[in-house]
């Protein structure tokens, strides 16, 4: 059999090019023609740039496309799930009920109280006049009711971020503390929105440790000053600063302020044992009343010692004051009212002291990392909070982010310095029998009432009660406890521990907590780059001696230099034979690991 081919042109109706193959049999019959289409060479797609299609496509015709996703994005987003998700408020509060609104009301009432003495010792903390504390503790908590999902959380000045407002404001002044409120309210905002919560997944166990026990030791420091009466002559913003400046100006030191503060962290103590106490037996229900209503008491009593001993020292303050003595130094003047509500300085200011004008952009330069580093430290502060007392329920961090980013914006405008959760706050808060996130009603009509009608009464409290009142509350936030376990566990976990805690006192914190993250990640990517590999010698069933190597995970490129070594080096070993490595363990390889020969 012979066969011919031949090309047929394309027609001019755009017909497609055929190939023919024409077949004669050698009997002398009849032959037969197949046409079959030609394949189509890459020539044959040709991409060309519709000019004129692209000028039609009008501004008009994008700005359409543009509205009608925007417009599915907003239907998408406007459902009654997210909003039942976004707003707290809108789930609980169909449900409100008489015994919730007691529960609230006595927890509300119980945490103002613990608040206000708070608030103004942690307004000394971040080194500012004390109504500011006052003016952070309100606002917060009446959003928060809407904005946040966990009860037990009323917003407030805590003092680990009254102690990084300090290290980031100075002694700049508090436009420079609400300028930082607003800022790291945002930062907060923006990271819920974006789902950047995993951030603080960095921030380990050890090296959150090492960071709450050098912020305890800090501010003790800082207190101390007022402790002893030298606080107008001790000036520095880490631990070694402050320490240097207290020994060095201790020949200033007051007899009465010592002595008093002394008292007053010895009562603080005393109080705090007593709301261990338990009277009868251990079972609760086996109690006798009388029983039940004096451990209620002595709970009360202690759980109110911060209220207790602030009206206790004000009142001698103001006694001795009436007679003309001031053996204290006290706090002094109370600005008198609710703040102005006002936006932050975003136009800058005028500094009294200089006459110089301060613009944004200064105060944005003058806080520095502080503006990243508060907000993180915030958020862990607060979702650690909500964690542990959730009660093996589900924290919802990204709401939490949300609610932590509104309220610290919105105290910006009433002239507040940042805050989030605080631990003291949230577990008065559930030990009084909080039901609903609306006792933060009553915690901030509490503090409103005290600025409308008590300030004239604060300028009488001593400083040294105040630094006494924090001594008391912090000392136990060292966490002395976890270095046991620690050692025990994992003991290069003390590296991180040791890291950050030692930065932290030695330099600023900011740069105490990227020293451990550091450190943490460094050991994260050894781990990567020295995976774990078994090696076994087997035989296949011909017989045949081989090596297996199994890597318990995957291969990227710090650890390609390490396996590849380490087959070269065994299969060399004792001789030359297969090396088969077992890629069961390996779920993923970057490019590095898969061109390696």
């Amino acid at each position: 059999m012979t066969a011919m081919s031949d090309k047929h042109s394309s027609n001019g109706d755009g017909q497609e090019n055929r190939k023919s193959l024409t077949s004669h049999l050698p009997d002398g019959g009849s032959s037969s023609t197949i046409c079959i289409p030609e394949p189509m060479g890459s020539t044959d797609f040709i991409l060309v740039n519709d000019d004129t299609r692209r000028r039609n496509t009008t501004l008009k015709e994008n700005l359409s496309k543009l509205q009608t996703k925007a417009k599915e994005k907003i239907r998408k987003g406007c459902t009654k799930k997210l909003l039942m998700k976004r707003l707290p408020i809108t789930r609980w509060f169909p449900a409100y009920n008489i015994p919730f609104a007691v529960g609230d009301l006595v927890a509300g009432i119980t945490v103002g109280l613990t608040v206000i003495p708070q608030a103004l010792a942690y307004a000394n903390i971040a080194g500012l006049p004390p109504q500011y504390g006052l003016y952070g503790s309100f606002f917060g908590c009446l959003l928060y009711i809407i904005f946040g999902s966990c009860k037990d959380v009323p917003m407030g000045p805590t003092a680990i971020i009254s102690l990084l407002t300090y290290q980031a404001v100075g002694d700049k002044g508090p436009e420079h503390a609400i300028m930082l409120t607003f800022l790291s309210g945002c930062v907060i905002l923006l990271m819920g929105i974006l789902g950047l919560g995993f951030v603080i997944d960095f921030v380990s166990g050890p090296v959150s440790s090492g960071f709450t026990s050098a912020v305890a030791l800090i501010i003790v420091t800082s207190q101390i000053k007022d402790l002893l009466g030298i606080g107008q002559y001790v000036k520095g913003n880490t631990f070694v600063e402050m320490w240097t400046a207290i020994i060095q100006n201790f020949q200033h030191v007051r007899v009465a302020d010592t002595v008093l503060g002394i008292i007053c962290i010895v009562v603080l103590l005393l109080l705090r044992a007593l709301g261990a106490i338990s009277i009868g037996p251990k079972d609760n229900e086996k109690k006798l009343m009388s029983q039940k209503i004096t451990n209620k008491v002595l709970w009360l009593v202690s759980t109110t010692r911060n209220a207790t001993l602030v009206i206790v020292t004000g009142i001698i303050g103001w006694a001795l004051a009436d007679k003309g003595q001031k053996p204290f130094i006290l706090i002094g003047e109370v600005p008198a009212g609710l703040p102005n509500i006002q936006p932050p300085a975003f136009t800058g200011y005028t500094d009294e002291a200089t006459g110089e004008h301060v613009s944004f952009s200064d105060i944005v330069s003058n806080l520095g990392s502080g503006i990243i580093v508060l907000p993180i430290l915030a958020i862990l502060e607060n979702i650690s909070i909500c964690k542990a007392f959730s009660a093996g329920k589900s924290v919802d961090a990204t709401q939490e982010m949300i609610a932590i980013g509104i309220c610290n914006i919105g105290n910006s405008f009433v002239q507040a310095f940042p805050g989030t959760g605080a631990l003291a706050r949230s577990a008065v808060n559930n030990a009084s029998g909080v039901r609903t996130p609306l006792g933060g009603l009553y915690t901030g009509l509490l503090v409103i009432l005290s600025l409308l009608f008590f300030t004239p009464f604060f300028q009488f409290i001593p400083k040294t009660a105040l630094g006494a009142l924090i001594i008391a509350a912090v000392i136990f936030m060292v966490e002395v406890k976890v270095v046991k376990p620690m050692y025990r566990c994992k003991k290069i976990d003390l590296i991180p521990f040791l890291g950050t805690f030692i930065f932290c006192l030695a330099i600023k914190l900011e740069i105490g907590i990227i020293v451990g993250v550091g450190i943490n990640i460094l050991f994260i990517l050894y781990q990567a780059a020295r995976p774990k590999i078994s090696i076994d010698r087997l035989f296949t069933g011909e017989g045949i001696e081989y090596m297996m190597l199994t890597p318990d995970r995957c291969l990227i490129f710090p650890s390609v230099d390490y396996v590849r070594n380490l087959v070269t080096k065994h299969g060399t070993k004792e001789g030359i034979f297969p090396v088969v490595i077992d890629c069961s363990h390996i779920y993923g390889a970057d490019f590095t690991a898969a061109r390696v020969s």
